[in-house]
């Protein structure tokens, strides 16, 4: 008797029938791997250089600070320009960068203002990085099989975040932080490779002829007339500006709180990618975007509560599960978010649109990270936690009952 095929694994890596997606997934998840061990590794440096909450929330505030600035200018440049090239010149820009911090770090002359610069270079390259990448899916997979590939890049993002997190607490505690920025420089070799592999049309800039100034008013103007794009976009604000502060503050948390080193960081941040994975998966396989509204919601009020529950924890492993759930109600409501932004934007719009996400996702984490370690030095680390937690429920409530109309349905 013929065996049948599974419809649950064909259902949830559909997107791989695409030869250029599965490259492109590839050569991600080995090169975010690398950027998940340089992400916790300069975190455990500038904390072991400097001592500092507020050093950290700089690193962080300079890392994201340029895709605030522009974000919306890099969105322009995927709609009007060759969307492989861009990405190959903006990996290998960021491989220099990981190199150069590796060569300091391993030299030992990296200090925190070297740091500093280097966040803000790569902040730079994320600024056209970003928007690019997300509007270049489509043009893999089409817009047929969007819905899971999104999915399925959040699951490859978060699968990183697992293991990278991981391998970067074992060498960092073994033979410190400067071979975590090597192997990240190395890293961005694979995902440079496959781009270069794929089989791609003549790419065709999507925004004709115009000023970029007058092309970023146009995104902007058609971002702020429809009302569904409005109420995802100040959600995203509201969640990236006050959740930012869990992760900018995990260090300061996992030293003072709860006794520990770079591996329990390690392992904590690889626990929310395992929630972070599941989260993805389970967007993957769902075949409709019908109630994604709704779960978009719940997950971001979840974020907020779980915040407050980390911040009361004093148990390592009570911290762990915590970790998990908040990793998967954060991946839920930003996958959810893109996913309904992708199909909400026209195609000569989308670089713009994803550029928009990525401001309100990315930009936004400057300024969360700078609030986070103002109030953690003059509070303390769990109740800045607690405090954001709390606010990031108000304000995801308040943006969804601000911009329904009225007499409108619950979202579907």
């Amino acid at each position: 008797m013929a065996i049948s095929p599974n419809p649950t694994g064909s259902l949830l890596l559909r997107s791989f029938r695409h030869r250029n997606f599965r490259l492109f997934f590839a050569g991600q998840f080995i090169s975010l791997t690398g950027t998940w061990m340089q992400s916790v590794a300069v975190s455990w440096l500038v904390y072991r250089l400097t001592g500092s909450s507020m050093a950290l929330g700089l690193v962080g505030f300079a890392s994201h600070i340029p895709v605030f600035l522009f974000g919306l200018f890099g969105g322009c440049l995927a709609d009007r320009g060759n969307k492989r090239a861009i990405l190959i010149a903006a990996q290998a820009a960021a491989m220099l960068q990981a190199l150069a911090l590796a060569a300091l770090t391993l030299s030992g002359t990296a200090n925190v203002w070297l740091v500093v610069s280097l966040a803000t270079f790569l902040g730079l390259v994320n600024a056209v990085d970003m928007p690019t990448r997300q509007a270049f899916v489509v043009d893999m997979v089409g817009r047929e099989d969007l819905h899971n590939a999104i999915a399925l890049n959040s699951s490859m993002f978060n699968s990183a975040r697992v293991v990278g997190p991981a391998l970067a607490g074992v060498l960092v505690a073994a033979i410190g932080e400067g071979w975590c920025f090597l192997v990240n420089g190395l890293s961005y070799l694979a995902v440079i490779a496959a781009l270069a592999a794929m089989r791609l049309p003549p790419s065709q800039p999507s925004c004709g002829s115009g000023s970029v100034s007058g092309h970023v008013r146009q995104g902007l103007a058609y971002a702020w007339g429809d009302r569904s794009v409005r109420s995802i976009l100040g959600s995203l604000i509201i969640t990236s500006l006050f959740a930012s502060s869990y992760m900018v503050l995990l260090p300061v948390v996992v030293n003072t709180v709860l006794g520990h080193g770079a591996q329990a960081l390690g392992f904590l941040m690889a626990a929310t990618g395992v929630g972070s994975v599941a989260a993805a998966l389970l967007l993957a396989l769902r075949q409709k975007s019908r109630g994604l509204s709704r779960w978009r919601i719940v997950s971001g009020l979840g974020v907020g509560l779980v915040m407050v529950a980390f911040a009361f924890s004093q148990t390592f492993w009570l911290s762990v599960c915590l970790s998990m759930i908040m990793g998967f109600c954060l991946i839920f409501f930003f996958a959810a978010s893109n996913t309904m932004l992708q199909l909400r934007s026209p195609d000569a719009m989308r670089g713009r649109i994803m550029s928009l996400y990525s401001v309100t996702l990315v930009g936004m984490a400057p300024f969360g990270s700078l609030l986070a370690g103002a109030a953690a030095s003059l509070l303390d680390a769990p109740t800045t936690i607690a405090l954001a937690g709390g606010l990031c429920v108000a304000g995801v409530a308040l943006s969804t009952i601000l911009d329904r109309e009225p007499g409108q349905e619950r979202p579907a």
